[in-house]
């Protein structure tokens, strides 16, 4: 006769494969908003123990549901890319080729203002090497389409390539990483006066959205820019 054994408690399942149990879905999602909102303010440099910290659960709850922080990043940001790209491909449609530009810089400029995070995932292309490395070769193609397409309309200057649309990007970032508690939305003004600067020709300047900083903003955004 045959001894019968104990059956064996069923594994949890790891993401993408069977549905998780319940408690492990609850801690799986406490992780992805809490990664959410620690990438977006301190950017993807926060380790995952910070993140099952901010969560609430134990560390190696964190590492059983993301095998490590390049898993968890993917889990964040895939949704968010791929609103940036359908945002670009939208405005292709656009039927005025600078307007369609113009919002669309705007449109990204303000997700990366208030995301830090997002901002490196798709303009430092670090980390995120499958998934994200795959939305951001969708990503390139259509933002260089609307370059062209702009320039082709006159409307953009024609020495403007598509490696400065990251770079500008980028600029702001910095603008608003060390304005965000003085004045969060500054960087507003500065992307009117870059898209001023795009233009192949303009007949008067475009008012901005933003006043300047006074001098006691400027010298606390400055002493902020040193500590960092």
């Amino acid at each position: 006769m045959r001894r019968r054994t104990a059956p064996t408690p069923p594994a949890e399942s790891a993401p993408g494969t069977r549905p998780l149990r319940a408690d492990a879905e609850r801690n799986r999602q406490r992780l992805i908003a809490a990664a959410r909102e620690l990438f977006a303010r301190r950017g993807l440099g926060v380790t995952l123990d910070d993140i099952a910290h901010h969560a609430g659960v134990g560390v190696g709850t964190a590492y059983r549901r993301f095998a490590n922080r390049e898993a968890l990043v993917e889990a964040v940001f895939e949704d968010q890319a791929q609103a940036l790209i359908a945002r670009a491909e939208h405005a292709l449609n656009h039927a005025d080729p600078w307007d369609g530009l113009a919002q669309f810089f705007q449109a990204s400029a303000r997700h990366f203002a208030e995301d830090r995070g997002l901002r490196e995932v798709l303009l430092h292309g670090t980390h995120g090497r499958t998934r994200m490395a795959a939305l951001r070769e969708r990503l390139a193609p259509a933002v260089s389409a609307l370059l062209v397409r702009a320039q082709e309309d006159g409307r953009l200057r024609d020495d403007v390539e598509a490696t400065d649309f990251p770079l500008i990007q980028l600029m702001l970032g910095v603008v608003t990483e060390h304005s965000r508690e003085v004045a969060p939305e500054l960087w507003q003004r500065y992307a009117t006066l870059i898209l001023d600067g795009l233009r192949a020709e303009r007949t008067a300047p475009t008012p901005l959205p933003h006043r300047a900083l006074d001098l006691d903003e400027f010298d606390q955004t400055m002493a902020r820019h040193h500590s960092s």
